[in-house]
């Protein structure tokens, strides 16, 4: 590679998951830090950082499709980085295949950016997919320009190794930041303007830490410490495993006012037979036990969840008793996708593939069920007075679009400002968004 002029812009594009929109605000964070600046929509960028994900299929390819469009017709291109998991899991051949990329790094070394960055610039190819513990959050800069809700990485990696699954070989191993690390960063964020926090990690209720007084903890102990910011008007945390589910993080979905009435809780499958196959460790029934105490610790609790459809091997009463759960549980959102096999997981080898067709039509069938229930949930909420944190401008002049307690897009009439928090009464469902008006002034 050539030397070439330090970027002045920079754009990151962030597919997938929450923790990847997390690891890439930090990462413009970071590049921000260096005085670069983002670059303005519409605008070609100095340098493009691509920020991916690998639990779907084709994800590789996708990535290569990417790098293509950035090269222009006369062989000129941005410094191009690849992070994320597909650079975590696929680095040493993106290197090999793609020469236009300078930078690979994966999530667990981003931090690491602005060093890898003075390489490129001097000619250098870089490549980072170590995967220290926790050292990255130490070296982020300070968070110091929060949106109304914002997002706190709490917990990474995950030991549930389920079959289908690449997180486990990507993110590494379940590790949880320090107590006194997330309280300081939640701060920081209220400090920059942040209403409401969302923790994140892959299981995210496997987070455990020692509070201030050294005593042990869990997720629970940790969202009732933040409730004490006075700032913070909002908690929520995703993603969850069932297995981790704890007697006091339902409690305090009952006990904690911030804490959110929404509980995202995959279940993949209704099947115990699919389950066990995919290495769920746990069954159908203890998951809808699980969701009927969280109900009965918060009445008005909102459910998702996730859905495979076509695991090797599922039949049709495999899929009906997927069905049969959805009918049971009436999901306020859930998503769904079609089994796709990941190079090196234990599903990938598995026998008993399924047509494509097939699982093209029990995805249909699943995902009507879904649409229709998540429309009645939205249905049901019309007449309700509620709490919408104002998070965006709508399309039309004096539009704003925030979030009801039980996540759903709400837009209503208003001159509020970012940030602010509206009493609003939903006056019309739609099957993705809800319409409000304003009741009373907003808080601030």
């Amino acid at each position: 590679m050539r030397a070439s002029s330090p970027p002045k812009t920079y754009r990151v594009k962030s597919f997938g998951c929450q923790m990847n929109v997390y690891d890439g605000d930090r990462m413009a964070e970071l590049l921000a830090s260096r005085g670069i600046a983002p670059a303005a929509e519409g605008e070609e960028a100095d340098l493009v950082v691509l920020n991916t994900c690998h639990i779907r299929e084709k994800a590789a390819e996708k990535v290569y499709s990417d790098i293509g469009r950035l090269q222009k017709a006369d062989g000129s291109k941005p410094l191009i980085a690849v992070a994320g998991c597909v650079a975590q899991a696929e680095g040493e051949e993106i290197m090999a295949r793609a020469p236009a990329v300078s930078m690979v790094v994966g999530p667990q070394a981003y931090h690491r950016l602005p060093e890898m960055l003075d390489k490129a610039v001097a000619g250098e190819r870089a490549t980072d997919t170590d995967m220290p513990p926790i050292a990255k959050f130490a070296a982020l800069p300070a968070r110091r320009r929060a949106p109304p809700s914002a997002f706190l990485t709490v917990q990474e990696g995950c030991d549930k190794f389920c079959t289908y699954c690449v997180v486990p070989y990507t993110r590494g191993a379940e590790i949880s930041r320090p107590f006194n690390d997330l309280v300081a960063e939640a701060e920081k964020l209220v400090e920059a303007g942040a209403r409401e926090i969302t923790l994140l990690g892959q299981n995210v209720n496997a987070w455990s830490g020692e509070d201030a007084k050294g005593r042990a903890i869990g997720l629970d102990g940790l969202i009732r410490e933040l409730a004490k910011l006075p700032n913070l008007a909002r908690i929520r945390y995703t993603t969850s495993h069932p297995m981790d589910v704890t007697d006091g993080l339902i409690a305090a979905h009952g006990e904690v006012d911030k804490l959110m009435p929404f509980l995202h809780l995959p279940v993949q499958s209704g099947s115990d037979p699919i389950l066990k196959a995919m290495n769920r460790s746990h069954d159908a029934e203890g998951y809808l036990r699980l969701l009927e105490r969280f109900r009965e610790a918060r009445p008005d609790i909102a459910l998702s969840g996730d859905f495979i459809v076509g695991f090797p091997g599922e039949t049709e009463a495999d899929f009906e008793a997927t069905m049969q759960l959805v009918d049971a549980v009436g999901y306020a959102q859930a998503f769904s996708f079609k089994y796709s096999a990941r190079p090196g997981t234990p599903a990938a080898s598995m026998d008993g593939a399924i047509a494509p067709e097939v699982m093209d039509e029990r995805l249909q069938r699943l995902q009507a069920a879904l649409n229709r229930d998540q429309l009645a949930f939205n249905q049901a909420s019309v007449g309700k007075r509620c709490a919408v944190l104002v998070e965006r401008k709508g399309k039309k002049p004096g539009q704003m679009l925030g979030k009801s307690p039980w996540l759903q897009s709400v837009w209503f009439e208003s001159d509020a400002a970012l940030g602010e928090i509206a009493e609003v009464e939903l006056v019309e469902a739609g099957p993705n968004s809800l319409a409000g008006r304003v009741l009373a002034p907003v808080s601030a």
